[in-house]
């Protein structure tokens, strides 16, 4: 039996075992790896920014074969086919949605009213808040440590203050990987963590043997904040192709985008329109030059590269810090039920079963 301590509100807001979620990583999370993660009690959700809406339905009734487990959906809503993808996941039940950039209040409002649960991911104080004002049911707290887009507070700083500024869950995020560490968000008053790099290096991730090599044998040193892709910091690993882009002038940036940009909206079942309003519309929200949004498809289209095609040295490489310190390709059951061990081992380490409670030990001996 679970240690009760486990059971956190984000157990019962998902309706999982476990309170670990797997993130929505581009070309990674497919249908394979949240069923898996789900079977094993933790909470998957699918990669569906990178996917048209053909593609996600297409995905979402994958997962249903797989899996009775409640899972989730992770799509941008500036993108083409956000309604229509937000019609699907209410249509098959999917549990919940995870975003990042550009919320759209409206299309919270309209998810939350079919009952699914809303759960943004953010990397500063401010956009938790705002986050939550727009309706947010809980919110991943993604530290520095993390990969990907992140922010710059360490997550050791920046959970504990959205803990205090918010009544939701709060999932913490960056730098995660065993019991230990879930132990410890759960010390700061997170409900519990989410992770990307390390359900990333599982047995069954669909990302090429030879990709998941080059984190193996990743040096967290290593593991750089660029803002070379689209203009916004992003941890990777310091591959060959990101050292040629830290190199490239501002103008080959700029034409690159254009051309990712063209191919990221076939991708998806854009168009070239429909890719400039939704860079007009970010630059409006973010604050971002127009430059800069239209860099936005850099990073989908170079990470499939390295993550569907297998070529690490061609493409970026995503990575929080925490890849320099795995060295192994669990399964994902195998995965969670370690993290759940480490979990209760440290709590049996801090609060034994043979213990005397405070409370017993203040009552009288009686004698015969």
């Amino acid at each position: 039996m679970t240690h009760p301590a486990l059971n956190t509100r984000l157990c019962q807001l998902l309706g999982c075992e476990y309170p670990i979620i797997q993130t929505a990583m581009g070309w990674v999370a497919d249908p394979n790896l949240v069923a898996a993660t789900c079977n094993a009690g933790g909470f998957g959700f699918l990669a569906g920014a990178v996917m048209t809406p053909a593609e996600v339905e297409q995905g979402i009734l994958a997962i249903k074969e797989k899996t009775k487990a409640p899972f989730g959906v992770n799509f941008h809503m500036y993108s083409p086919g956000a309604a229509e993808i937000i019609e699907l996941c209410i249509r098959h039940g999917v549990k919940a949605v995870s975003y990042s950039r550009s919320p759209a209040k409206a299309m919270v409002e309209k998810l939350k009213a079919a009952g699914v649960v809303c759960i943004p991911t953010v990397g500063a104080l401010k956009h938790a808040v705002k986050a939550v004002e727009m309706g947010a049911d809980a919110v991943v707290v993604q530290g520095g440590e993390g990969g990907g887009h992140t922010g710059s507070v360490s997550s050791n700083i920046l959970l504990p203050q959205v803990v205090d500024a918010l009544d939701v869950p709060v999932v913490a995020a960056g730098g995660f990987k065993d019991g230990r560490g879930l132990m410890a968000a759960l010390s700061y008053g997170a409900e519990g963590i989410a992770m990307g790099t390390r359900f990333l290096l599982t047995r069954e991730c669909p990302v090429p043997d030879n990709t998941k090599q080059e984190y193996l044998k990743s040096v967290t040193e290593q593991i750089i904040v660029s803002k070379k892709l689209d203009g916004m910091p992003q941890r990777m690993i310091l591959n060959q192709c990101l050292q040629d882009l830290e190199n490239k002038s501002p103008l080959g940036m700029l034409w690159l985008a254009l051309v990712n940009g063209l191919a990221f909206t076939k991708l998806t079942g854009g168009s070239l329109l429909g890719m400039l309003s939704s860079a007009w519309k970010m630059k409006q929200n973010n604050g971002m030059t127009l430059g800069q949004t239209l860099m936005a498809a850099n990073a989908p289209m170079m990470i499939q590269e390295a993550m569907v095609k297998g070529h690490p040295q061609q493409g970026i490489l995503p990575s929080g810090q925490i890849a320099g310190t795995i060295d192994d390709l669990p399964s994902v059951s195998e995965l969670i039920q370690r993290i759940v061990t480490d979990a209760e081992q440290v709590l049996e380490r801090f609060s034994p079963a043979d213990a005397v409670s405070p409370a017993s030990a203040k009552e009288p001996v009686r004698m015969a």
